[in-house]
C-alpha cells in the first residue's frame, strides 16, 4: 500500500481570510424610511453599544442620508469599510467602530 502524505500548508484551512474578517457583520440596522437626523442618531446609539473593532451594517435611503451619515460617522471616529448600492431604494454601509 502506498503512503499518502498531505502538505498541511496547502490543505484547506477553516480559518477566515483577511477580507472576510474585514467585512464581517456583527450587527445590522435597516433604517430605510427613517428620516434625518434620527437615522444617524440610531446608528450612533447602536455603535455606542458595540465593542471597538466590531462592524455595523447600516442600510440607509439614497439621497440625504447617504450624503450625511458617512460624513458624520467619520467625524465620530468610526470608519466606513464598504458601501454598496441596494437597487434604487438604498445603500448598505459597513461601519467599523472606532475607539
Amino acid at each position: 500500500m502506498k503512503d499518502i502524505s498531505v502538505d498541511k500548508a496547502s490543505a484547506t484551512s477553516p480559518e477566515t481570510t483577511e477580507e472576510e474578517t474585514e467585512r464581517r457583520v456583527d450587527e445590522t440596522l435597516d433604517l430605510r424610511g427613517v428620516g434625518c437626523p434620527m437615522n444617524f442618531v440610531k446608528v450612533k446609539l447602536k455603535l455606542e453599544q458595540m465593542d471597538e473593532g466590531q462592524n455595523l451594517n447600516a442600510i440607509v435611503d439614497t439621497g440625504e442620508p447617504m450624503r450625511s451619515i458617512p460624513r458624520a460617522i467619520k467625524e465620530e471616529g468610526h470608519k466606513i469599510i464598504h458601501a454598496e448600492k441596494l437597487g434604487a431604494d438604498g445603500f448598505s454601509l459597513l461601519i467599523r467602530k472606532g475607539a
